[in-house]
């Protein structure tokens, strides 16, 4: 299995570790001094313990459903849903590897909003998607 391969195939099993709550798995990714940055509400987490225990912590009951990932040597993208006891946001998490871990993540998160309907005439739904209009 080329590089590109194993680094796909572990951002898959990170992202069904999550779905899973399987805590271990889904932070076997991270090297163990890693980053991880939440741009929106200005925090950084530093090492993979701590990374772990943040996201251990939280309280809402979460669902993860994959949508892309995309990437080549060590910079990788992956779009994911992610809900909130049924509330869905939106992640976009940017992953820069070495020595196939993880050294540092950015991850946005943003919630659905309504499409104007100045843009109705010019858009198309996304696959397996409608828009929601206002």
């Amino acid at each position: 299995m080329d590089a590109d391969s194993r680094t796909r195939v572990a951002i898959e099993e990170h992202w069904r570790a999550s779905e899973r709550a399987d805590t271990e798995a889904e932070h076997a990714i991270y090297a163990l001094d890693a980053i991880l940055d939440y741009p929106q509400s200005g925090e950084r987490f530093r090492g993979r313990a701590t990374i772990a225990a943040q996201r251990g912590g939280h309280p809402a009951e979460r669902h993860f459903t994959l949508q892309r990932i995309t990437g080549h040597a060590n910079l990788w993208v992956s779009e994911c849903l992610i809900t909130y006891d049924g509330v869905p946001s939106y992640s976009v998490s940017i992953m820069e590897f070495a020595d196939r871990h993880v050294v540092h993540e950015t991850q946005y998160f943003t919630a659905p909003f309504t499409a104007p309907t100045g843009r109705a005439a010019l858009a198309e739904p996304m696959p397996g998607r409608t828009i929601a209009e206002a």
